[in-house]
């Protein structure tokens, strides 16, 4: 059986999602490369654990890589700009989020010129009074979702920078849809700060989403794990 029978180190099994206790399974799959199809990957690996009320989250780096929405670092060309910008960005232990040219390069792609435009201002004008955060607000989900490369990534993705995943509502109803159980399904962008929640059917989803995975049990890197299921006790 593929899905592990412990959560990966650090990380509890069991946790309080609105109310109800869950079990928390990390599914191991090979490295996900831009040709694969991550949602037959999802099938087989699952196939013979799945029941009826299970919850799976998904990585969003993951899907957003088997859709093609993976790029090298060192092949991501960025313009003055970028470069400029990527300085008021702050920089956490979780990751360089925009903190580069190169990630800042691909939210004004994303998001446009003008919003990351707008977005630099705001967080200029605001973090001298000590309320962070303003820049990502403004820019948006898709610029907020894009993640640089890290030491702790899986390889070869330490060295690659990926965008939000494409349509991920419909993505996730699509993996739904495909499975031959009753799931749920929801695209998670995680680390140890804070959850994001890309892909979900409506807002008590999201929340759903949200409290299954605020500790970050998927893992960032050598876990591989980047699908879990989660089952109601």
């Amino acid at each position: 059986m593929p899905v592990l029978n412990k959560p990966n180190p650090g990380k509890k099994m069991t946790v309080i999602a609105q109310g109800d206790s869950y079990d928390r399974y990390p599914v191991k799959t090979p490295v996900i490369h831009e040709s694969d199809d991550f949602t037959a990957v999802i099938k087989d690996e699952t196939r013979d654990f799945l029941q009826d009320g299970d919850v799976i989250l998904l990585a969003e780096s993951v899907v957003a890589i088997s859709q093609g929405r993976g790029f090298k670092f060192s092949d991501i060309e960025y313009g003055w700009f970028a470069e400029f910008y990527s300085r008021f960005v702050t920089k956490t232990p979780a990751g360089i989020g925009l903190g580069t040219p190169q990630t800042m390069q691909l939210a004004i792609n994303e998001a446009g010129f003008l919003r990351v435009s707008l977005a630099v201002v705001v967080a200029g004008l605001t973090r001298p009074l000590g309320w962070k955060g303003n820049f990502y607000r403004v820019a948006g989900p898709k610029a907020r979702a894009i993640d640089g490369p890290t030491a702790g990534t899986l390889p070869p993705y330490n060295e690659f920078a990926t965008l939000s995943p494409k349509n991920p509502r419909k993505y996730a109803i699509s993996v739904e849809d495909s499975l031959d159980k009753d799931v749920e399904v929801i695209i998670v962008d995680a680390n140890d700060i804070g959850v994001n929640i890309l892909g979900a059917r409506d807002k008590q989803q999201e929340k759903l989403g949200e409290e299954l995975c605020m500790d970050n049990p998927m893992g960032q890197g050598s876990e591989g794990t980047p699908i879990l299921v989660c089952r109601k006790k």
